[in-house]
C-alpha cells in the first residue's frame, strides 16, 4: 500500500438566503463559489492548496503546490509515513428534487406565512421568516482510483414569532422545517406549518407568564430535538477520531460503559432503516465509501468516526467521515447524521414518571468540549409536578457532563425526530443532521 497520496477535488457551491421582517424583504443573497483543490500526503505530512478557478492547468498547479506544502511541513521534524487504508469509491450521486424556486416565488411564500401569522395571532409584536438553501457538487479524483461525484443539498425555512411578556419584555420562539433538496422540495406551505405554528404561539403565550427555574440538579425530560443536540455536541465531537488523537476523554474509554444500557448512538451515513436520512453521505471527500458508525452500543463506547489517516494511526478502518464544506476547505473528520436510537416510551409516559422536574423542549445555542462537559441555552420549558405539566419557565441553561447525563438516562422515547436546519462548526461549517427520541435523565439547570 503506497505511503504517498494525492486527491483533487472540483467543488461548486450555490447558496440562497432570503430574510423577511414583518412582511418586508430585507435580505436576498444568492452566491456561487467554485474552484479546485488538491491535498497531498508525503513524508508523513499533508499539504493542501486551492484556487478559485478551474481547468487542467489550474488543477496541475494546485497539485504541485499541495505536494510542495506537504514536503515543506517536513521541516517541523521527521514523521513516519503511514499507508492510508480504505477502498476508493467509483460512482455518482444523483441530484435530488425539483428545479429551484425563483426569488419572487420564495418571497411570495414568505409573505403569505407572515400575513397568516399576523391575522391568526393579532397580538404578535413581530415576525421574521428566513428561507435558505444550498447545493454542493463535488467531483473527486484520487491516486487510489476514486472517481466520484458527491452532493450536499439542503433547504430550510425558519419562522420566528415575537411577543411581550407580562412585564413588557420581548419573548420569542422559532419553528423550522428542513430537508433534502431546494426550497422547492420541502413543504413549507401555510397548510403544512399551521399546526406547528399554532403550537408555537401557544408556547409563546405560556412564556408571557413564565417563572424562573430552580437552580440545581433535577430530573429532566429532554425533547427529541434537545436530545439530538446533546448527542451531537457533547458526545459526537469527542468521538471524532482526530479529537480522540488530540486527547479527548473518549480516547481511553472504548469498550467501557459510558451511558445507560438504554442508550445506543449511531452516526449514520445515508439511510436509517429504509429511508434516506436528511444529510446522506455515500462517499466522503477522500473517496472513501461511507458506512454507519455505532458510537455507543447499549451504553458501551464502541467506535469512532475516521478519516484514512486517523484510521491508519489507530489501526482501524476508515468510515467515510472526512468532509470539506467549501471549495477552499480541506477535509476534516465530521459527523453526518448523528442520532440516539429510539426506545419504547411515549413522551407522555416519560413525563408521567417525573414527580418533580422539568420538560425541556428547545435550545437556542450551546457549547461542549472534548471532556463531554456541555452547556446549552434553554428557551422553552415547563415545570413537571406529580407527572403533569405546570408553568412555563424563563430562559435558562442546562449543563453537565454528557457521560453522567447519558448514564443517568432511565427512559427513552419511541418517536424519532430529525432536523438538518443548522450547521456544525469545527474550523469550517458543515451541513449535518441530528436525530433522536426524547430522554429522561438528570442534569443541572441554571436558576435566577
Amino acid at each position: 500500500m503506497p505511503t504517498t497520496h494525492l486527491e483533487t477535488r472540483h467543488h461548486e457551491l450555490r447558496k440562497s438566503r432570503l430574510v423577511m421582517v414583518d412582511g418586508n424583504l430585507i435580505g436576498n443573497l444568492r452566491s456561487v463559489s467554485a474552484g479546485v483543490s488538491a491535498r497531498a500526503y508525503a513524508d508523513g505530512y499533508w499539504g493542501f492548496a486551492s484556487a478559485p478557478a478551474d481547468g487542467a492547468e489550474v488543477a496541475a498547479r494546485v497539485q504541485r503546490e499541495a505536494l510542495a506544502n506537504a514536503r515543506a511541513m517536513a521541516g517541523f521534524g521527521p514523521r513516519a509515513a503511514r499507508a492510508l487504508p480504505g477502498a476508493h469509491h467509483v460512482g455518482e450521486q444523483r441530484r435530488a428534487g425539483r428545479a429551484p424556486l425563483a426569488a419572487a416565488e420564495v418571497t411570495a411564500r414568505m409573505a403569505e406565512l407572515h400575513a397568516w401569522c399576523m391575522e391568526r395571532f393579532p397580538g404578535l409584536e413581530s415576525t421574521r421568516v428566513l428561507a435558505t438553501d444550498e447545493d454542493h457538487v463535488k467531483q473527486l479524483h484520487t491516486d487510489g482510483g476514486a472517481r466520484t461525484l458527491a452532493r450536499i443539498q439542503r433547504a430550510a425555512v425558519y419562522v420566528v414569532m415575537v411577543g411581550r411578556d407580562a412585564a413588557g419584555e420581548p419573548v420569542e420562539l422559532m419553528e423550522s422545517v428542513s430537508g433534502i433538496g431546494s426550497l422547492a422540495d420541502i413543504d413549507w406551505s401555510v397548510q403544512a406549518l399551521a399546526a406547528r405554528l399554532d403550537a408555537m404561539h401557544g408556547h409563546l403565550q405560556a412564556k408571557r407568564h413564565a417563572v424562573p427555574a430552580r437552580g440545581g440538579e433535577h430530573t429532566v425530560v429532554l425533547s427529541a430535538d434537545l436530545a439530538g443536540m446533546l448527542a451531537h455536541e457533547a458526545m459526537g465531537h469527542p468521538c471524532e477520531a482526530d479529537a480522540v488523537l488530540a486527547g479527548a476523554v473518549t480516547a481511553g474509554l472504548r469498550g467501557q460503559r459510558v451511558a445507560s444500557e438504554l442508550v445506543t448512538m449511531v452516526d449514520l451515513a445515508h439511510h436509517y432503516g429504509d429511508q434516506e436520512v436528511l444529510c446522506p453521505v455515500y462517499v466522503d471527500d477522500e473517496g472513501t465509501p461511507a458506512v454507519d458508525v455505532t458510537l455507543i452500543d447499549r451504553g458501551v463506547l464502541s467506535g469512532f468516526m475516521h478519516s484514512r489517516e486517523t484510521a491508519a494511526r489507530l489501526g482501524l478502518a476508515p468510515t467515510g467521515s472526512a468532509r470539506a464544506y467549501g471549495p477552499d476547505d480541506e477535509p476534516l473528520v465530521r459527523m453526518r447524521n448523528t442520532a440516539i436510537l429510539p426506545g419504547t416510551q411515549t413522551l407522555q409516559q416519560l413525563v408521567e414518571g417525573v414527580e418533580d422536574g422539568y420538560l425541556l423542549l428547545d435550545t437556542s445555542n450551546g457549547q461542549a468540549d472534548s471532556t463531554t462537559e456541555f452547556m446549552f441555552g434553554i428557551n422553552l420549558g415547563y415545570e413537571i409536578c406529580d407527572g403533569k405539566l405546570g408553568r412555563a419557565i424563563r430562559d435558562t441553561t442546562i449543563s453537565g457532563s454528557a457521560l453522567k447525563v447519558l448514564s443517568a438516562v432511565d427512559g427513552v422515547g419511541s418517536e424519532m425526530s430529525w432536523d438538518c436546519s443548522g450547521y456544525c462548526g469545527k474550523k469550517q461549517p458543515m451541513v449535518v443532521s441530528l436525530g433522536g427520541p426524547a430522554l429522561r435523565t438528570r442534569a443541572h439547570l441554571g436558576g435566577e
